[in-house]
């Protein structure tokens, strides 16, 4: 199995790459579009500003490439919100993969502090969210994902932007209001938080992602 993560000059990739050595794959971190087209999985991670990633993306042609990518996709932090429409960071247009907005998390109370840091937990949504957030134009598409199967449990955050609920989430965390932790469409999958740096249960997500 070829593993390919893609290489936009965003951080934290490395440590993507060492938590896939873990499970015995070595992946290859390229932007050549045949290397990444070829590759049986795709990693998408990062961390860093929306738009200054998105011109890196742009200018690798990169961002013409993921979309059209037909094999599993996994967006991790950044990775995640750039797959969405648009984000409030930089009023940046991404990807359009997710139908959602990332908007800048603002604190309601004094304790709350941006950016969400440290250890949250994941929860599958409920039916009645998942109707609260669908529309006639855009049925929910809340199908129980391998991806997040069995880890309703603590993982590690590092972010100030987040998507709201959508159609395309399939798990939820609170801080300060509920946001997709992770999201799925077709064979795009995305997590807001770190797999690779929320222990067993971050390798466990990584593991079920390359067994896809």
């Amino acid at each position: 199995m070829t593993v390919a993560i893609i290489d936009y000059n965003a951080g934290n990739i490395y440590s993507v790459v060492h938590a896939l050595k873990r499970l015995g794959v070595t992946p290859v971190v390229t932007d050549d579009a045949a290397a990444i087209r070829m590759a049986d999985k795709v990693l998408f991670p990062g961390q860093g500003e929306a738009r200054q990633a998105m011109t890196h993306l742009h200018q690798r042609g990169l961002d013409t490439l993921i979309p059209t990518l037909t094999q599993p996709v996994l967006g991790i932090c950044i990775g995640q919100q750039l797959l969405c429409r648009h984000s409030e960071e930089g009023d940046t247009a991404g990807l359009g993969i997710f139908d959602a907005e990332v908007r800048r998390m603002r604190p309601l109370r004094h304790e709350d502090k941006v950016p969400h840091m440290g250890w949250n937990t994941i929860e599958v949504p409920a039916a009645p969210l998942q109707a609260a957030v669908a529309t006639a134009a855009h049925p929910a598409i809340f199908d129980s994902s391998i991806l997040t199967e069995g880890l309703e449990t603590y993982v590690y955050f590092v972010h100030s932007y987040a998507v709201p609920l959508c159609r395309h989430t399939v798990a939820q965390t609170t801080y300060i209001e509920p946001f997709s932790s992770a999201m799925q469409r077709d064979n795009f999958y995305a997590t807001q938080f770190h797999p690779e740096k929320s222990g067993p249960v971050g390798q466990q997500l990584l593991a079920n992602f390359l067994a896809l």
